[in-house]
C-alpha cells in the first residue's frame, strides 16, 4: 500500500515537473505586426547626415538627394513592373526614410505616392506602416501649431495622402483643418474648394447625411456669388443626397429651385424627369397628409405633357404609368381608364409593342373592375394580337379572353 502511494506521489511529482518545462520553454507569442520598415535606423549610404540631426539640409546637399531619392522611385516601379512587388517596396521604403531629411511636405507626397501604388496592389501592410507615418506626422505637425503658423500646403497634402490610403476619417480630419484657417482667412475660393473635397469625400463613403449640409453650405455660397452653373450641380448632388436618405420634403424644395432654374433658363429638356421626381416626392408625403395628393397628379401630368411635347415617348409613357397607378390607387378608375388609352396611344409613338401589349391589359382589368365585359374582351383581344406578334403571353390573353367572355355571357 505505502509502495503503491509512493509510486502515485513521485508520477505526480515527475508530471508536474514536465509542466513546469514545458511552459519555460513554451516560444513568446510573435508581435502582431512587425515593426514598420519606414522606422529603421541602420546609418543608410545616401543619408547625408544622422538622423539624429535635426538642423535643415543645405542647398547642396538637396540638390545632391532628390536626384538619388527620384531614381530609386524609378528603380523601385521597375521592379513592381516586372513582377516584384516584395522588393519594389523595399527599394520605396527606403526612398520613404530618406525623403525624410527632405522636410515633412516632401516626405508626405512620397508617402502619399507610395500609398497609392501599396492601396491598387492590396498592401495592407505597406498600407498601414504609411498611415501610421503620416499618423506622426500630423501629431508633430500639430504640435508646433502654437510655435508656427499652420502650414496649409502641407495640411492638403496630408488629406490627399489619408485619401490614397482610403483613410477617409483621418483625411477628413486633415481638411478640416483646412477649412478652419481658410474660414479665419476669409478666403472664399479656398473655402468652396475644401468644402467640394469633403462633400465628394462624404458621398465617396455613401455619407449622405453628412454630406447634405456640405452641399447645402456650397449652394448658399454660389447663390450668394451669382454662380448660376454651380447652382445646378450643387442642387444637383443634394436631390440625390434627399432621396438616398429618404428625405421628401427637403429633396421638394430642391427639386423646385432647380425647376424655376430650368425654365428661366427655357432648358425644357430637364422638366420631364425633374417633374417625375417632384410628383414622387409628393406622393410620398401624401402617405401621411393628403393635401399632397393635388401635387403628384399635377407634376406627373406635367412631366407627361412637356415630354409628349419633346417628342420625347419613352419618358411619356413612365409619366402616365405613374399616374395610372396613382389614379387606381385612389380609386379613380374612371381617370385611370383615360390615361391609360393615352398610354397606347404614346406607346405607339414610342414603337414600343410590348408597352402597349400590357396597356391593353391595363384596360381591360379596368372595365373588369367597372363590369363592362365587352370593352373588356376589346382591349383583352388587341392585347391578344400584339402578343402574337411578339411570341409573348399569348396563353395569358386567351385565357383573360375566355375568363371574361364567360362572365359576359
Amino acid at each position: 500500500m505505502l509502495r503503491h502511494l509512493i509510486v502515485i506521489v513521485t508520477a505526480a511529482i515527475l508530471f508536474s515537473s514536465s509542466l513546469t518545462l514545458a511552459e519555460s520553454k513554451k516560444p513568446k507569442p510573435p508581435d502582431k505586426f512587425p515593426p514598420s520598415p519606414l522606422e529603421i535606423t541602420t546609418p543608410d549610404p545616401l543619408s547625408p547626415r544622422s538622423p539624429k540631426d535635426k538642423q535643415p539640409l543645405t542647398l547642396e546637399e538637396q540638390q545632391k538627394l532628390e536626384p538619388a531619392l527620384d531614381a530609386l522611385n524609378q528603380e523601385a516601379a521597375a521592379k513592381l513592373q516586372a513582377g516584384e512587388p516584395e522588393a519594389a517596396f523595399e527599394i520605396w521604403n527606403r526612398e520613404l526614410r530618406l525623403r525624410r531629411f527632405l522636410g515633412s511636405l516632401a516626405e508626405v507626397q512620397a508617402l502619399s505616392r507610395v500609398g497609392a501604388i501599396a492601396w491598387n496592389q492590396n498592401d495592407s501592410q505597406e498600407v498601414q506602416y504609411i498611415t501610421q507615418r503620416l499618423q506622426a506626422i500630423q501629431k508633430q505637425t500639430q504640435s508646433q501649431k502654437t510655435t508656427a503658423p499652420i502650414d496649409l500646403k502641407l495640411w492638403r497634402s496630408l488629406g490627399e495622402a489619408y485619401q490614397n490610403v482610403r483613410s477617409s476619417k483621418l483625411a477628413l480630419e486633415a481638411y478640416n483643418q483646412v477649412l478652419l484657417v481658410v474660414r479665419q482667412q476669409q478666403d472664399p475660393t479656398a473655402v468652396v474648394e475644401i468644402l467640394k473635397t469633403i462633400g465628394e469625400l462624404h458621398l465617396s463613403w455613401f455619407d449622405y447625411r453628412k454630406a447634405a449640409p456640405v452641399y447645402e453650405e456650397l449652394l448658399s455660397l454660389a447663390t450668394s456669388l451669382g454662380q448660376g452653373v454651380n447652382q445646378v450641380t450643387y442642387l444637383q448632388r443634394l436631390a440625390d443626397i434627399y432621396e438616398q436618405t429618404n428625405q421628401p420634403q427637403q429633396s421638394l424644395n430642391v427639386l423646385n429651385k432647380l425647376a424655376e432654374i430650368y425654365v428661366n433658363e427655357n432648358n425644357l429638356t430637364e422638366i420631364p424627369e425633374l417633374k417625375l421626381a417632384i410628383a414622387s416626392d409628393y406622393e410620398s408625403l401624401a402617405k401621411k397628409d393628403r393635401n399632397f395628393l393635388p401635387e403628384a397628379f399635377k407634376n406627373y401630368q406635367e412631366s407627361y405633357t412637356t415630354a409628349w411635347q419633346l417628342q420625347e415617348y419613352v419618358r411619356a409613357g413612365e409619366a402616365l404609368q405613374k399616374l395610372i397607378a396613382l389614379y387606381r390607387s385612389q380609386g379613380q378608375v374612371d381617370e385611370a381608364l383615360q390615361s391609360s388609352q393615352i398610354l397606347v396611344q404614346t406607346q405607339a409613338q414610342a414603337a414600343n409593342f410590348y408597352g402597349m401589349m400590357q396597356a391593353y391589359d391595363q384596360i381591360g382589368q379596368l372595365y373588369v373592375e367597372r363590369k363592362e365585359f365587352p370593352q373588356a374582351l376589346t382591349a383583352f383581344q388587341k392585347g391578344l394580337e400584339l402578343a402574337q406578334q411578339l411570341k409573348h403571353e399569348e396563353a395569358y390573353f386567351t385565357g383573360q379572353i375566355q375568363k371574361v367572355s364567360k362572365a359576359n355571357f
